[in-house]
């Protein structure tokens, strides 16, 4: 397994998979510990808080992200990608910082600061290196123009997420980033799934999807805006968001639940959007950060399993078929959303237990997906193509 040419280093989703397999079944149950005080926040330095938002977005979040980018923009500009050395030394970088973020509180300064630098960089970097480089031959070259704005930003956010005084800058930041990521990975792949599984015509429009990526651009520093300015800016984004959605047959979606989960996660970018915009009356109020929990369990939670289980049997040479076992893992992952957002609503004095059904749904759900797909991931592909 740490030979180069092992089958789990031949392309960027297979170790990085592996990993947001390993930190999603994990994490969420390890901060529902420290939340409730059973155990200290592993790393002193950080607020619990700090370390819960930088574990789920740049350990598990950018375990996907990476993963996904790392394999799909080979494919954008038509190289071999990635392979080898280079992913053994962004995964080890991943493995240090969730190292330092865990049991890094007595590391002199500079360690730490290097051991949780490595990674973003580094990634960052590559893929970079990867749109730059090979641009002339970039089959979505506008379109990735966005990328090369927004990876570098995830860095910055990075920084900002991790200075108590700038917390809060950069989660939204980093939220933001996010939404800018999702929003063009959903434009090509989800509009692409509905023409194959329903032999649909899609029209885009690039006009519309031009704006909406600008949108979530500028929306990236909503934080900085003026408020007036930030919540116009979210609901325009919300308003478009629906509206494109009536063009890709939504209600046809749903009789496909690989496909209806994903376009749920869409709707959940644009709940999160007109949430934080229009938040209840104080009379009412929301139980619980339900913000940007909407946009984790409802866009992260919801899009990305559907996703890996494509990307991991379809680029390992297998058909794309959703048996039982994964149509149990997206309904989990479903119902972890419903008892983490809808269920404290209802219930408040069960806030607690709330949140430990919402975790133990996504420990189950990614626990099931580490034991059907992490030995498929290390395994040669079945076709007996090379990569």
């Amino acid at each position: 397994m740490f030979s180069r040419t092992h089958p789990l280093w031949l392309v960027g989703f297979r170790p990085f998979f592996v990993l947001a397999c390993l930190a999603g079944l994990s994490l969420p149950i390890v901060w529902i510990m420290i939340f409730k005080g059973v155990m200290p926040a592993p790393a002193p330095r950080l607020s619990p808080v700090q370390w819960h938002a930088h574990e789920m977005f740049f350990g598990f979040g950018w375990a996907v992200l990476g993963g996904f980018l790392l394999t799909a923009s080979k494919n954008w500009v038509g190289v071999r990608g990635y392979h080898g050395t280079p992913l053994i030394l962004l995964a080890a970088a991943w493995l240090l910082e969730r190292l330092a973020m865990g049991f890094g509180a007595g590391w002199p300064d500079p360690l730490f600061l290097i051991a949780t630098n490595l990674f973003i960089p580094g990634i960052v970097v590559l893929l970079l290196a990867t749109l730059i480089r090979h641009r002339h031959t970039d089959s979505y070259r506008l379109d990735n123009s966005f990328f090369l704005i927004v990876l570098p930003l995830f860095w910055i956010a990075k920084i900002l997420l991790l200075q108590p005084d700038h917390f809060n800058l950069g989660w939204s930041m980093t939220l933001g980033l996010f939404r800018v990521a999702f929003l063009v990975m959903l434009e090509r792949t989800l509009t692409q799934f509905m023409r194959s599984a329903f032999n649909v015509h899609i029209l885009r429009r690039p006009a519309l999807d031009t704006a909406i990526k600008l949108l979530a651009a500028l929306l990236v520093f909503g934080a900085l805006l003026p408020p007036a300015w930030a919540t116009g800016l979210e609901l325009a984004l919300a308003t478009l968001l629906l509206a494109r959605l009536a063009f890709w047959h939504p209600l046809k979606a749903f009789g496909r639940l690989e496909i209806g989960i994903m376009v749920l996660g869409y709707l959940a970018i644009a709940a999160q959007l007109i949430i934080d915009a229009l938040p209840p009356p104080d009379s009412v109020g929301w139980v619980g950060t339900v913000s940007v929990h909407v946009f984790t369990f409802g866009a992260m939670g919801l899009v990305i399993p559907a996703m890996m289980i494509r990307i991991a049997n379809g680029h390992t040479g297998r058909k794309v078929v959703f048996g039982r076992l994964e149509k149990a893992v997206l309904w989990i992952m479903i119902a972890a959303f419903f008892l983490r957002l809808v269920g404290p609503q209802f219930l408040p004095g069960a806030y607690l237990r709330w949140l430990d059904l919402a975790a133990t749904c996504w420990c189950v759900g990614f626990g099931l997906l580490a034991w059907r797909y992490i030995p498929q991931l290390a395994q040669a592909r079945v076709d007996g193509r090379d990569h």
